[in-house]
């Protein structure tokens, strides 16, 4: 999963402090590509990694990365956090990372006809904001008639996008399945993640997210046998190039910009990412692995994004809160 579309609306402690213009935009555009991105990086990868092992490793690997980045730039107790908090960034992590974003990796695996296409499997994550809003009613919240109305338009489309056809490019069921059980995942854990006591920094929170993300991630691994002859010899040279991208650009700048751009931009123009994402992945899908794009996939991706847009514009933070730590992985997981 890209790093990721976490919540319809992240919220900051503080109002967004002024930036330039040109900042920002970058900041977004690098959010819009390498996250929307992933989810052809995750397809690439997988052709010749094992799946979950090849998600743990890029989650080991940035979680080592910015923790030394922190440790360098902040000193000895950058990463220190209590038992409460540990556990709950934790939990944050399994649900996000090992739930979210490994059952994605395992639905683009497989066989041609079996895999979803990286397309199809951003579409699907994109109804994360819509389940949010389900959870958070669930928790005695009331959000507004039209983030109801964006929900339901939200459903409407998941349900045109896996209608059984006859013809090409049909999505495999048991793979929208899998998709959407990751997306259930990633919304339990966004949500949990602003009710828990989770540490203050959200990159520290990264930091012990990717950690327990990626060392459950292995455990999964090894029960299932991919470790069992696994020769780093036959992997190929565009899945270990999938692989440095997805650490290197999903997990790590794409995550900084997210994190900058909370403090800096509004909060309405920033969670722009969530509908812009399935858009890029679809694209690059098609003119990069000749991904099909049927009419089917069209209308049903339309009307998804469409809900997920009407969600996002109508929510807004109805009181300060602390950092989120949503943005931890598009994913990381996002996606």
């Amino acid at each position: 999963m890209s790093s990721r579309p976490p919540s319809a609306t992240p919220a900051v402690a503080n109002a967004p402090t002024a930036a330039r213009p040109a900042l920002v935009w970058t900041a977004l555009a690098l959010v819009y590509v390498l996250w929307g991105s992933t989810y052809l990086g995750i397809r690439v990868a997988v052709e010749s990694l094992p799946p979950l092992t090849s998600a743990a490793a890029r989650f080991a690997v940035a979680a080592g990365v910015l923790a030394l980045v922190l440790r360098f730039r902040r000193g000895p107790g950058a990463l220190r956090v209590d038992r409460r908090q540990l556990g709950s960034a934790a939990l944050v992590g399994l649900l996000l990372l090992a739930g979210g974003n490994g059952l994605v990796v395992l639905a683009e695996s497989g066989p041609t006809g079996v895999a979803v296409p990286s397309g199809i499997a951003a579409l699907l994550v994109a109804t994360v904001p819509l389940l949010v809003v389900l959870l958070r009613t669930l928790g005695g919240d009331r959000p507004r008639l039209w983030t109801f109305a964006g929900v339901a338009l939200g459903f409407v489309g998941l349900v045109l996008l896996v209608l059984p056809t006859n013809g090409p490019g049909t999505v495999p069921v048991a793979g929208a399945l899998t998709v959407v059980a990751g997306a259930t995942c990633w919304s339990v854990g966004s949500f949990l993640s602003g009710r828990i006591r989770m540490p203050a920094d959200p990159f520290v929170a990264t930091v012990y997210e990717m950690a327990a993300g990626a060392l459950a991630l292995l455990v999964v691994a090894t029960a299932r046998g991919e470790l069992a002859g696994f020769s780093p010899a036959e992997v190929t040279a565009r899945s270990w190039a999938a692989l440095a991208y997805l650490m290197v650009a999903g997990s790590l700048v794409a995550f900084t910009a997210y994190v900058w751009l909370l403090h800096h931009a509004p909060i309405s123009l920033v969670a722009t990412y969530a509908y812009v994402n399935p858009a890029v992945a679809v694209a690059l899908g098609a003119l990069l692995a000749a991904e099909p794009v049927t009419h089917q996939v069209l209308l049903g991706g339309a009307v998804i994004v469409a809900g997920v847009a009407v969600v996002v514009s109508t929510e807004r933070p109805r009181k300060p809160a602390p950092d989120p730590v949503d943005g931890a992985t598009p994913e990381l997981a996002r996606r």
